[in-house]
């Protein structure tokens, strides 16, 4: 509102500035007028001097008011030239692959609204962009560090094995190791370009109607040989549960819950698995007396390599993400995942799912 009467008051100060100006061109062509008939020694006809005085008061006052314009015009030119340099600069920047530009301004006016807009525009782009390529320098060193170490291990053994000297439990050692690592660099493979997928969207999901608890009921049990050689105590409570959603890629999320769960809970632990309708949806809870979690690693969890403890997941095995793949497979059937947890006393994850998801 104020800066619609600041609008109107100057353009009624406008209009009356060229009023004044007319008025004084005329007065000052009438004057001149006069003065040069004199000069010459000639009087027009009234009507006639009238017509030549108005002709020329208009030209003079056209000319002048193009004068005028011509040089407010070159003036606004230069000064949003100015404006405008730091923005080009700043996106020749930005394309040349340099994302750490920011534009100073202090724009002020309505004038000038639309500049201070672009440069706020430009200066969030350039920030995200920013974060985007410290999120792919940082992908791309964890993603070497994973693939190194591996191959790294596969490299040594393989050379050790040239050694005539080993005896047969030697060897046989030497070559489980390098099956392992194999095995590993194969999952961090698939992992990758299941990681590929999702981001890209080319993932379609093969919606149909499935028991959900008979799936967890039987990863429960593919997963007992590492839950009994701990002698970890695993329960199952599952209500009859009848889901339509994409089987296969729920079980990815099901199976990493678990191993993770195996994984980091001591020997003689628990494990609790429960699978309940609840309202519109249905909620998966896996409850262990792991070694739990820090509360500033909490925040991180589902990030892409991230591992809250780097040591002690070296020594256990794994690549970071498992649960970066749960988070994104849930989302896709509209469903959310989080965990609490108290470091030294267990972890517990929440799924839920609503029943309309796949729908």
């Amino acid at each position: 509102m104020r800066d619609r009467r600041k609008r109107t008051l100057y353009g009624v100060l406008g209009m009356l500035a060229m009023i004044t100006v007319l008025a004084l061109v005329f007065a000052g062509v009438h004057l001149a007028a006069r003065a040069l008939y004199g000069l010459i020694g000639w009087q027009p006809p009234l009507l006639l001097g009238e017509v030549l005085n108005s002709l020329l008061g208009i030209l003079l006052f056209f000319g002048l008011m193009t004068t005028i314009m011509v040089l407010f015009r070159s003036k606004r030119l230069r000064e949003q030239m100015q404006i405008i340099a730091p923005i080009l600069e700043a996106l020749q920047a930005i394309a040349r692959g340099n994302f750490d530009v920011q534009i100073e301004h202090d724009y002020r006016g309505h004038e000038v609204e639309l500049f201070s807009e672009l440069v706020t525009g430009v200066n969030s782009m350039a920030q995200q962009l920013k974060q985007m390529e410290a999120m792919r320098q940082e992908f791309i060193s964890n993603v070497s560090h994973e693939i190194q170490s591996p191959l790294t291990s596969i490299r040594g053994f393989a050379q050790a094995l040239q050694n005539e000297q080993l005896n047969t439990s030697e060897r046989a050692h030497y070559l489980a190791i390098i099956e392992t690592e194999s095995m590993r660099l194969s999952k961090l493979s698939d992992n990758l370009l299941s990681l590929a997928a999702l981001d890209a969207a080319t993932i379609q999901l093969d919606c149909k109607a499935f028991r959900l608890d008979k799936q967890i009921r039987g990863l429960i049990l593919a997963c007992e040989p590492q839950w009994s050689a701990k002698e970890l105590e695993m329960t199952l409570t599952a209500d009859e549960v009848l889901f339509n959603g994409d089987e296969n890629l729920l079980s990815q999320v099901w199976g990493n819950l678990l191993h993770n769960a195996i994984k980091f809970t001591p020997d003689g632990g628990t494990i609790c698995v429960t699978l309940q309708p609840c309202t519109q949806g249905v909620e998966f809870r896996i409850v262990d007396s792991g070694i739990g979690i820090a509360p500033e690693d909490q925040e991180r969890l589902f990030e892409r390599f991230f591992k809250a403890d780097r040591a002690r997941n070296r020594a256990l095995g794994g690549s970071g993400l498992g649960l970066a793949i749960a988070k994104q497979v849930i989302e896709l059937h509209y469903g959310t995942i989080n965990a609490e947890s108290t470091l030294g006393t267990g972890t517990t994850f929440t799924v839920w799912l609503p029943t309309t998801a796949a729908a």
